[in-house]
């Protein structure tokens, strides 16, 4: 798996095009605060599956940990071997569905733990260990299905199942647990009906004589939502990278972002009015006006949806991207900045003086979520890691009621 080249100091950034800036201390600050909303029992996974959200799994891992984390979850067995190549030991849950002795003997050699979703996946992990003894018995998560209806067993079958998984010589079950599918939403009569089946999948299950060890059930939304929701241990992802997972829970926490990404203006020139800009014209000059070429674009994770309709920041004053943003390239509408010159740095999330663009200001453009925008920064664009402590929350934000985008 390919891991960030994390560089420090202002000598790196002046030889980049374009590139991602993370904030280990704002991700410490917000695991502090999340922690905050937990009794000291309650433990804490951060979530750094998909590279960290983008931010880089080995950096942010590693900051979760000394801030207040005592748990890691990642979706795959690769996410998991790089963080445990990377020197971290604490416990690291793989999230998704594993179907092949090959990846159980994985898991059992890196020291990872399993979802078990299904008595045949049970059975699959059990003969596998059953070859590598040094490694037994092996820790299992159980995945209970409450309503998300993706892995796991239903709960109405969950008393069978960990009778199952008890009776594998193999296998040692470590938690049990649940996805809620509705937590970010305002209304929380699904959530609640998820808990309520949880409650009740626990409650037979420690009638047939089993008393689960852990359970947790509370991703983002429902650590910010109801202590109840808690159980032993919360599973954070997007809180943990300063964002809210919905609008409504906002102000439960200052969460602070830890993702920038940045770029260079390339080229500044005139350009004539009614002259058409970037490919299929979709922006053509009302006037003569003053336009800067800045390297990054849709290869680098800059949604080509957004053409037209986002604004950078330069010099703490919000600029118009105009004409189609291109695999490596964007245009802007620098009219209004005089003496704009090759190699000035363009924020196009973050925050420049009092002025802020937010990961969550594109998903509501585009009609989608936070989570996907964070995600498709590529790899081509260095992870530089800085120091300098973020704004707050509440001191530099921006609502988007139209001003930001056109």
């Amino acid at each position: 798996m390919l891991g960030w080249d994390y560089r420090f100091g202002l000598a790196e950034i002046e030889r980049e095009r374009a590139w991602v800036e993370i904030n280990p201390v704002a991700i410490a600050h917000n695991v502090r605060q999340i922690r905050r909303l937990l009794l000291p029992q309650t433990a804490l996974m951060a979530i750094v599956k998909a590279d960290a959200y983008g931010h880089g799994a080995p950096l942010v891992a590693q900051t979760a940990l000394e801030a207040g984390a005592s748990w890691l979850g990642v979706a795959t067995i690769p996410e998991g071997i790089e963080l445990r190549e990377s020197g971290i030991s604490a416990p690291i849950l793989i999230l998704g569905a594993v179907n092949t002795p090959e990846q159980v003997r994985a898991i059992a050699r890196w020291q990872l733990q399993p979802t078990v979703c299904s008595p045949k996946q049970a059975f699959i992990f059990s003969e596998a260990m059953a070859e590598l003894t040094e490694f037994a018995p092996l820790p299992v998560h159980l995945k209970l299905d409450t309503g998300m209806s993706r892995l796991g067993t239903d709960w109405q079958d969950a008393p069978a199942f960990a009778q199952l998984v008890r009776s594998l010589p193999h296998l040692k079950i470590v938690s049990i647990y649940s996805h809620l599918a509705t937590a970010d939403e305002p209304d929380p009569s699904v959530m609640r009906q998820q808990q309520h089946r949880f409650e009740q999948a626990i409650a037979a299950i420690r009638r047939v004589g089993i008393q689960p060890p852990q359970l947790h059930l509370a991703n983002s939304a429902a650590t910010l939502t109801d202590p109840a929701l808690h159980y032993d241990m919360v599973r954070t992802g997007l809180a943990l990278y300063g964002l809210s997972p919905a609008p409504h829970l906002q102000h439960v926490l200052d969460l602070r972002p830890a993702l920038q990404v940045k770029a260079r203006i390339t080229q500044v020139k005139t350009i004539p009015a009614g002259r058409g800009v970037s490919y299929g014209y979709r922006f053509v000059t009302p006037r003569s006006l003053r336009m800067a070429v800045v390297g990054i674009g849709y290869a680098d994770g800059v949604p080509r949806q957004l053409t037209n309709r986002m604004q950078v920041l330069i010099r703490g004053q919000r600029v118009k991207q105009i004409g189609t943003i291109t695999m490596d390239q964007l245009m802007l509408d620098v009219s209004d900045l005089p003496n704009l010159t090759e190699g000035e740095v363009v924020t196009l999330l973050g925050w420049d003086g009092s002025e802020r663009i937010t990961a969550d200001d594109w998903a509501n453009t585009l009609n989608t979520i936070s989570w996907e925008i964070l995600c498709g920064f590529k790899h081509r664009l260095p992870r530089i890691a800085v120091s300098a402590p973020p704004p707050k929350s509440n001191s530099a934000s921006v609502e988007s009621k139209g001003d930001l985008y056109f």
